[in-house]
């Protein structure tokens, strides 16, 4: 049982969340778009916020800039933020649009002003769970989608709120956070898709 908890900080990776939330928007909304369409851009979704982000880690962490792939020092998630905040504006300009997308698009949105804010606690010295961050803001979509199509989805929702408390235990138990931190980060994740709903939903 240990392990499991353990393992859920990384398994639940907040790297994950935007391409699980495209994942997910492609295989639960009722539209139709052509295979190759979705493929590439879960492609482009997948390279600019999974495989760019982790060759960016590796170079801080060469240049002594990190230490782990949790971030722990408040200090070292400065970079990494500020370089992820470029790359969701870059699939927002670039690869999503408002008008086939909507959803989608505000989901990113959404993750961009969560991004921003942790940037900004970052330089202020004050530090959140950006695995809740990420895990709360995927839960918060995934409600709105079953919301706005109208489909019984209780089993990925109650699925992702045992996540959320599995993490949150996790963080816990390797004194990565204290409960303000989780409470803080589950907020910054959840609000700004709170936000964003005004617009699509």
């Amino acid at each position: 049982m240990q392990k499991l908890i353990k393992s859920a900080s990384y398994i639940f990776h907040p790297l994950w969340m935007p391409f699980l939330g495209s994942l997910l928007y492609f295989f639960i909304t009722p539209r139709f778009f052509p295979l190759p369409l979705i493929k590439a851009k879960l492609l482009a979704i997948a390279i600019t916020t999974l495989f760019i982000p982790i060759v960016f880690y590796f170079l801080l962490k060469n240049l002594g800039k990190a230490e782990s792939m949790f971030l722990s020092d408040v200090r070292e998630r400065r970079w990494p933020l500020f370089f992820f905040t470029l790359l969701i504006s870059l699939n927002l300009y670039q690869i999503l649009d408002v008008y086939n997308y909507p959803a989608l698009y505000y989901f990113f949105v959404g993750i961009l002003f969560s991004a921003i804010t942790g940037l900004i606690l970052a330089f202020l010295d004050l530090k959140i769970s950006l695995h809740m961050v990420g895990l709360s803001g995927i839960t918060m979509f995934v409600i709105a989608l079953s919301i706005f199509y109208r489909i019984n989805l209780i089993y990925s929702i109650a699925f992702l709120f045992a996540a959320l408390g599995l993490t949150a235990t996790s963080r816990l138990q390797l004194k990565a956070h204290t409960p303000l931190e989780l409470i803080l980060g589950f907020v910054i994740g959840v609000l700004p898709q709170i936000i964003v709903l005004n617009f699509w939903l």
